[in-house]
């Protein structure tokens, strides 16, 4: 099939000068250590959920059955949970964004990393390894130059086979390469139904399926390691000590700026334009954010939840504890109190929007069928969160002002701003 790659917005976003920080009643440096203190926690959830999922992994890896393939893809969906909620720290904050790429790229162009259906394709003019197939390929050229993945390693995953030749969709590492291997393709377009891999693409000798399952289930495992690393060094920055805490605490009106713009750029051009409203336009499953696990409507549930964590200061913890102190919240209600009573409504709005498409999606109606050219009730469930998060944005925009802050450039999306060109 054509593939389209949407590229994912790495880059930090632009700040302008740091205006001084007016006086507060509540203290800018208490809401950064605050938001630090829920960036630490829940990098190190992360972190913990994946080491769960790298030990269903290594059990499925020693003995391939339904229930083992399915305590892993278990343990996958656990540790998305924690994760969503942390990409409000991307935009605005360096460090998050140029490591994000190596845990949550997509689209990824699957082909590159296992077998995939007949209706996929070959290689493209805009990407030669759409289907290389590196779990059945041990040697192969990559920009002139012999490669020897005889051997799968975390080190051949990222520093050869991730973004391969330049190409962003050559997503070799992460969770979603990890959920590709898990589940598989999802072959049902825009009808019910996730990806469908059999337990015996893992099996040992005459009953294993897909072949080479010796070195899938090595890819598995080196990317499951890569992603557990990748987490342990995030988490890491925000710990006491850490490069990110330090960035945000020693400057709060850096900090505040970087708070705003995660909620910003997250809330209107990533999650309202590029994972929602974009594929509703094109009215195309590939588009989805977890289009292997058809786990998306939890991905976008999960990221307005982090934006709402910012705002309240505030995050529940997988196991029931919360992280919680002042917030930014406090500051908009001192400037503004009308502005952050409208915004408070805001956020419980867009969450219950979210909260009822997936509630739709838990009881069967499958993101993908949303999707679908003329389905009015889809169309409707997605709209409203789109919608939400469109209209908590603006008042964002104006929290920025309430707070006497300069410089903030919120991500756009095509699909939002110029939606004809999202057809050229």
């Amino acid at each position: 099939m054509t593939k389209r790659l949407i590229a994912p917005l790495y880059t930090a976003t632009a700040l302008g000068l740091l205006a001084p920080l007016p006086a507060f009643a509540a203290e800018p440096a208490a809401v950064v250590t605050t938001y630090a203190d829920i960036a630490a926690a829940k990098y190190a959830d992360s972190l913990t959920t994946a080491k769960a999922l790298q030990a269903a992994v290594d059990a499925l890896i020693a003995t391939s059955s339904a229930e083992t393939l399915e305590a892993a893809k278990t343990a996958w969906l656990a540790a998305r949970v924690p994760y969503q909620q942390s990409e409000v720290f991307r935009f605005g904050n360096a460090i998050v964004d140029d490591w994000e790429g190596k845990v949550n790229a997509w689209p990824l162009d699957e082909g590159l990393i296992d077998y995939v259906d007949a209706s996929y394709g070959g290689p493209t003019e805009e990407n030669e390894f759409a289907a290389l197939n590196v779990i059945a390929t041990p040697t192969f050229t990559l920009s002139g130059v012999a490669v020897d993945a005889t051997t799968i390693t975390p080190d051949l995953i990222s520093g050869t086979l991730q973004e391969a030749d330049g190409i962003e969709s050559n997503v070799a590492s992460g969770y979603h390469a990890v959920e590709f291997l898990l589940w598989g393709q999802d072959l049902n377009g825009t009808g019910p139904g996730a990806g469908a891999r059999p337990f015996t693409d893992y099996a040992t000798g005459d009953t294993c399926t897909g072949g080479n399952c010796d070195r899938r289930a090595a890819y598995l495992k080196a990317a499951t390691d890569l992603l557990v690393a990748d987490l342990e060094y995030m988490a890491a920055q925000w710990a006491e000590g850490g490069e990110a805490r330090a960035a945000v605490t020693t400057d709060p009106a850096a900090g505040l700026q970087a708070m705003l713009t995660g909620m910003g750029s997250l809330s209107y051009g990533e999650q309202a334009g590029e994972r929602m409203k974009l594929g509703l336009m094109l009215n195309d499953p590939e588009e989805e954010h977890d289009c292997f696990s058809d786990n998306t409507h939890n991905s976008h549930y999960y990221d307005g939840l982090g934006v709402q964590n910012v705002y309240l200061g505030s995050y529940t913890r997988p196991d029931g504890s919360v992280v919680s102190g002042p917030s930014l919240s406090d500051l908009v209600a001192e400037k503004d109190p009308a502005l952050d009573a409208a915004l408070k409504a805001e956020l419980e709005a867009t969450m219950a929007a979210l909260a009822a498409l997936k509630a739709a999606a838990d009881g069967g109606f499958a993101y993908d069928q949303m999707l679908a050219s003329g389905n009015a009730e889809g169309e409707a469930l997605i709209m409203a969160a789109v919608n939400g998060l469109v209209t908590q944005t603006a008042s964002i925009e104006r929290a920025v002002t309430a707070l006497g802050l300069n410089g903030i450039a919120f991500e756009g999306s095509d699909s939002l701003d110029n939606p004809e060109a999202v057809f050229q």
